[in-house]
Order: C-alpha cells, then sequence, then structure tokens
C-alpha cells in the first residue's frame, strides 16, 4: 500500500506542469511584452540603378510572446513589404491568434543590412484586440537567403507596449 501511494506520488510529480490560462488582455493601461518571431517565404528584387534596388518581401511565420503583459502567447504573423536600399521598409502584419482574432499593424523600416531596425505600430484588431493601439520594434536577421528568392529569418530584440480602448467603436472585423 505504501509503494503504491509513493509510486501515485512520484508519477504525479513527473507529470506536465498546470498551464496558466491565457487571459484577454486588460481593457486600459499600457502594458509590456517581449519575444520571438520566425519566418520563412519569398523574395523579389528589382534593381533601381546603379547600388539600389527595392525587393517585394511576403513572410508567414510565428511569433510567441513573453511577459506578464503580454496579448497572448502564440500567433501566426503574416508580413507583406516593400523594401528600398535608399529609402528603408513600408510593410503590413496580420498576427492571429489561436482563436481566429487578429491584429493588424503598419511597419517602418531602415531596410539596411546594417541598419535594420524595425518598428510598427498597432491599427486596431477584430475579437478580444478590437481597440488595440501601441507599438513595438524588432531587428531583422535573414537566415536563408536563395537565388530563387526562397528566404528564412527571425527577429531579435522584439518588445512593444500595447492597450486596449473598450470605448473603441467601428473596430475592423
Amino acid at each position: 500500500m505504501r509503494i503504491a501511494a509513493l509510486l501515485a506520488v512520484g508519477a504525479a510529480a513527473c507529470g506536465p506542469a498546470p498551464q496558466a490560462p491565457v487571459s484577454p488582455p486588460p481593457a486600459s493601461g499600457w502594458h509590456e511584452f517581449e519575444g520571438t518571431l520566425n519566418g520563412a517565404g519569398t523574395r523579389r528584387f528589382l534593381p533601381l540603378g546603379e547600388g539600389r534596388r527595392a525587393a517585394l518581401v511576403d513572410l508567414r511565420g510565428t511569433m510567441l510572446l513573453a511577459g506578464p503583459g503580454k496579448p497572448g502567447v502564440g500567433f501566426q504573423a503574416e508580413t507583406i513589404a516593400l523594401t528600398d536600399s535608399a529609402t528603408g521598409l513600408v510593410g503590413r502584419s496580420v498576427w492571429t491568434d489561436e482563436q481566429g482574432n487578429r491584429v493588424f499593424s503598419e511597419l517602418r523600416g531602415e531596410g539596411a543590412a546594417t541598419r535594420n531596425r524595425i518598428t510598427g505600430t498597432f491599427l486596431g484588431g477584430t475579437g478580444r484586440f478590437a481597440g488595440i493601439s501601441g507599438d513595438y520594434e524588432f531587428s531583422w536577421q535573414y537566415v536563408v537567403e536563395a537565388e530563387d528568392g526562397t528566404i528564412q529569418g527571425r527577429g531579435t530584440g522584439l518588445k512593444g507596449r500595447f492597450r486596449i480602448d473598450p470605448a473603441a467603436k467601428g473596430a475592423t472585423k
């Protein structure tokens, strides 16, 4: 009997740790987050004369967030962007959580390999993210750049802040 009880306690101790439920973000106030971003997709170049080129970038990937103020744990992220080696990056991104709620953002960046800081501004969201505002930043690093335009990379130093305005009307669906 005593051995059975010890085995039961030992088995329970070896089980997975209980997961804390992800609660929706609070209705007001600023909340900070940080995380990781990985993506893969395509990039198509267009030469613009001596030493200058533009590219269309289409990326899909995953984002995992941390911190007590995070808007969620994991998102699928989709981004389209136009880069110009002289003027930088302009793009749009959509993050989708496990329940289909979305966060929309506008991206701007310096665009050069040595100055690749990208900033995002939240434009709104759907579901529990309706009325979201805030910003975030990260640096992009290419991990794979194939001749056929296939790319893979990661965002480093991802951090940001957000708040939800409960009175926001006309949130995008």
